[in-house]
């Protein structure tokens, strides 16, 4: 059973052969050399009397590969079929469908620890793991639209529309999606079980150097490195700070109007708190001023320490 995602192959920029897909072929590759659909097979437990003919790692790898092509369905692996040449021997789209349904929740939480593992030995060839600059992590919620009513979790969302709300978090350093929760299209963007629980899968994707001492009860001497979650206004509620709190885990989150908020922003006007606002790479930003307001607004609710920072934009 092939357990690689991909073929041998050279790339010549001569002679008359076309081949579609070269770019995931070099993905692909680079998986292989990582070892990646060893290790997810690894954890998946075999089924029946008789090994499957598809090596399931390797299924998996290769779904990966037609996301990242830009895939959006099973049926999408025909891409990766018609270049046999570059990734051999590929599963049908019902062999993808039946190799998802066969992941039950012991199954993914193994798979999770696999990419962890996996994740722990790329972010060492970085020096990611090693770097003393905070580790930043993303959490938001996105809109997936579906055309059929028939879709499991598909419902009408905030925005008009109808379908999916998955909550993501994402790392700054890397941009790769750490964790995820499924949700109906339904879900509110500010649940605080939902933000905990993607946190939460998210500490547990980092390298065993920046995840100590920010899981549920580690102790914060055990930190050696800072994380910081950035949220929108969905992320600033008292339940999901207290567990950042918890956590040790720093946060940024963009503050709720409110009367208290704007009364503190009108009573900032024409006193000397505005310093100006600098770009990304250290720049003026033209018009642009931040204040620190919190010695005018009441957060007793919110965890001891949080602070309100304001920005102003000059009106185009």
């Amino acid at each position: 059973m092939h357990v690689t995602a991909t073929n041998r192959a050279s790339v010549e920029p001569g002679g008359a052969g076309v081949v579609a897909h070269v770019g995931l072929h070099a993905l692909g590759a680079f998986a292989d050399r990582l070892g990646l659909s060893h290790l997810l097979s690894s954890r998946i437990a075999p089924r029946g009397e008789r090994a499957p003919v598809h090596d399931r790692g390797r299924v998996l790898t290769h779904m990966a590969l037609v996301i990242a092509g830009g895939g959006e369905s099973c049926a999408d692996i025909e891409h990766l079929r018609v270049q046999g040449d570059l990734f051999g021997h590929v599963a049908s789209d019902s062999t993808v469908h039946r190799t998802f349904h066969e992941l039950d929740d012991v199954v993914l939480a193994e798979l999770a620890k696999a990419t962890a593992q996996m994740r722990e030995k790329v972010w060492g060839r970085l020096a990611l793991a090693t770097s003393q600059e905070p580790v930043l992590l993303d959490i938001d919620a996105t809109i997936l639209e579906v055309h059929s009513e028939n879709k499991e979790g598909a419902a009408a969302h905030f925005k008009g529309g109808f379908g999916f709300h998955p909550m993501l978090c994402f790392a700054d350093a890397t941009g790769e999606a750490l964790s995820g929760v499924l949700r109906a299209g339904n879900a509110t963007a500010n649940t605080v079980t939902d933000h905990v629980n993607v946190l939460d899968a998210a500490i547990r994707q980092l390298p065993a150097s920046i995840r100590f001492g920010h899981r549920v009860g580690d102790d914060a001497n055990d930190a050696v490195r800072s994380v910081i979650v950035r949220a929108d206004s969905a992320g600033c509620t008292e339940g999901f700070l207290a567990a950042c709190r918890a956590r040790h885990v720093g946060f940024f989150v963009t503050a709720r109007s409110n009367a208290q908020v704007t009364s503190a922003v009108f009573d900032a006007e024409g006193c000397d708190v505005w310093l100006p606002a600098l770009t990304q790479d250290g720049q003026l930003r033209a018009g642009a001023a931040v204040a620190e307001l919190t010695s005018l607004v009441t957060l007793g609710s919110l965890p001891e320490g949080t602070r309100l920072i304001v920005r102003r934009e000059p009106l185009l």
